[in-house]
């Protein structure tokens, strides 16, 4: 494995543990946020990466800067499940219509999750 999967791995695990460490989640987005820009700055294409960094924003409540993210993994074609969910929870946070984002859902059902990625959190009461 190289060292980026590796680094991939502890964002992964890092992303679990702010749910268990709620009074340091602002300094744990910003580890998030930071390890996964330097990622990119190593390999600028790397979409594990954008999909994770897209997750992390979507959590934070910053949508716009989500969409983007995912929007960018999805244009270096990655076929990721985790991409398509996350565009599809993204979508419900900006408000779009149910049929924008649907068909996101649809391709996420043919897709296998990268072992790399994880999915934005959602919560069908708050919207």
């Amino acid at each position: 494995m190289n060292t980026i999967d590796t680094r991939l791995e502890n964002v992964k695990k890092l992303q679990a543990k702010r749910w268990e460490n709620e009074d340091h989640w602002d300094e744990i987005n910003d580890l998030l946020i930071q390890e996964l820009d330097d990622i990119l700055s190593a390999e600028p294409e790397n979409t594990a990466a954008f999909i994770n960094m897209g997750t992390v924003y979507s959590d934070m409540g910053e949508n716009e800067k989500a969409f983007a993210c995912l929007q960018h993994a999805l244009k270096l074609g990655s076929d990721d499940k985790n991409l398509f969910v996350n565009l599809a929870i993204v979508m419900v946070g900006l408000g779009r219509h149910p049929e924008e984002y649907h068909e996101y859902l649809e391709t996420a059902e043919d897709c296998q999750q990268d072992p790399l990625t994880f999915k934005a959190y959602f919560d069908p009461q708050a919207q």
